[in-house]
């Protein structure tokens, strides 16, 4: 027959045993509920997924803002206003009529540059040019234009020769600057003023 101290140590054994139970369960139920927490957060997640900001928009007034570089474009280029190729002479008179104009309201049009040039352009767009050939700019610009433009940049020591840049090939050439058979797209750089409401500005009078 079992003394008392065996029996006192069997019925702990058991409570530990019990205790030990109780907390396997609630383990397991716990990691359960985390489980089904987690299928829950990541729907969470997606509702918070914004969709990214277009690169170009249509401002509605004959220009494009190429929101990730800061720049205005003209929706258009050369070949609307003249039907036919210009000279890099002519693209600079070209850029220069624009801003005699105030085309869109702004008169510091330039000629692009290279990297300008180059950041409108991507193989993922597709346009038309005025042959219906294939160029690969965002169709927020104009269809029926031409399918290069000339950029601001001279070649070193050769002055004769201005950079154009394609739009079927994404390429930069050195071309002659008499060369006749190419086009200009106008661009500016689209600093935007912090605006705030006029009580505010008021108010700032009073700030010491």
């Amino acid at each position: 027959m079992p003394d008392e101290e065996t029996l006192d140590a069997e019925n702990q054994d058991d409570k530990k045993a019990e205790l030990g139970s109780d907390l396997l369960d609630g383990e397991e139920g716990y990691e359960g509920e985390e489980w089904l927490g987690e299928e829950e957060w990541v729907e969470e997640d997606e509702d918070l997924i914004e969709e990214a900001p277009p690169c170009f928009v249509d401002n509605g007034d004959g220009t494009v803002s190429d929101t990730r570089n800061s720049l205005m474009w003209k929706k258009s280029d050369s070949f609307a206003e003249y039907g036919y190729g210009i000279t890099w002479f002519e693209a600079n008179d070209y850029c220069e009529l624009m801003n005699e104009r105030k085309f869109a309201g702004y008169d510091d049009w330039r000629l692009a540059s290279y990297e300008d040039a180059k950041n409108i352009f991507s193989f993922t767009m597709t346009n038309y040019d005025k042959a219906g050939a294939e160029i690969h700019i965002d169709s927020a610009f104009d269809s029926g234009q031409g399918h290069n433009t000339w950029t601001f940049e001279e070649k070193p020591d050769y002055h004769q020769y201005a950079m154009k840049f394609s739009y079927v090939t994404g390429n930069e050439v050195w071309e002659h600057k008499d060369n006749e058979y190419s086009h200009v797209r106008i661009v500016r750089d689209d600093v935007k003023d912090d605006w705030e409401p006029e009580w505010r500005k008021d108010t700032k009078k009073f700030e010491r």
